[in-house]
């Protein structure tokens, strides 16, 4: 299990690709205790983000986004999801640091790093300013226990829509590569190149 978050009224739903990765079927349980079917529209690996659509009679409730690059460490935040399986749960925090590129796996996310307590099943679950507004999604935590230590991550609301735009449009993200590697010079380096010191770039 895991969380997730109602991007529009007519059923789109923002969810991690680890929470639903290995899925054949997909369960939403909404607040009020309603349970729907949901369809997997695409989901992008590199930046840990899925979409998923259900079907409802009647337009639902959905959140809208911040724009993350005005958030600032030291501003308070709501992290919201189903930890263990308690549903509904949201816990309160800062943000204590911004553009963190060193977790998980993924290549393309500069996390938001929060005290807001995540747990197991909070994954994929909303973010929010004071406002109300989504500045991110819970996706991940460090933790030697395997418990919440204060340290999550949430990815940016920025990296959200960007990827969101192109899962509804295709059901993939499609990326461009340039291979090309860059890395510091060293005295062993230098030596073997022949130059004068260890200035510059390989």
């Amino acid at each position: 299990s895991g969380s997730g978050v109602l991007i529009s009224p007519d059923g789109l739903i923002l969810t991690n690709n680890h929470v639903v990765a290995n899925a054949t079927e997909i369960e939403i349980s909404f607040s009020d205790g309603k349970k729907l079917k949901a369809k997997l529209i695409g989901r992008d690996e590199l930046t840990d983000v899925a979409l998923l659509k259900v079907e409802s009679k009647s337009s639902l409730p959905s959140v809208t986004f911040a724009d993350d690059s005005k958030v600032r460490v030291g501003d308070w935040v709501l992290a919201v999801g189903n930890p263990f399986g308690l549903g509904g749960t949201v816990t309160a925090g800062i943000v204590s640091a911004r553009g963190r590129d060193e977790v998980g796996g993924t290549q393309y996310t500069d996390y938001l790093q929060i005290d807001a307590s995540i747990n197991r099943g909070n994954s994929g679950g909303p973010t929010f300013d004071l406002s109300g507004r989504v500045i991110g999604m819970n996706t991940a935590i460090f933790s030697p226990s395997g418990g919440s230590v204060g340290i999550g991550f949430a990815i940016p609301s920025s990296t959200v829509q960007r990827v969101v735009a192109d899962l509804k449009k295709s059901g993939a993200v499609t990326r461009g590569w340039l291979g090309v590697q860059i890395q510091s010079v060293n005295e062993d380096m230098a030596d073997a190149l022949g130059l004068p010191d260890t200035s510059g770039a390989l």
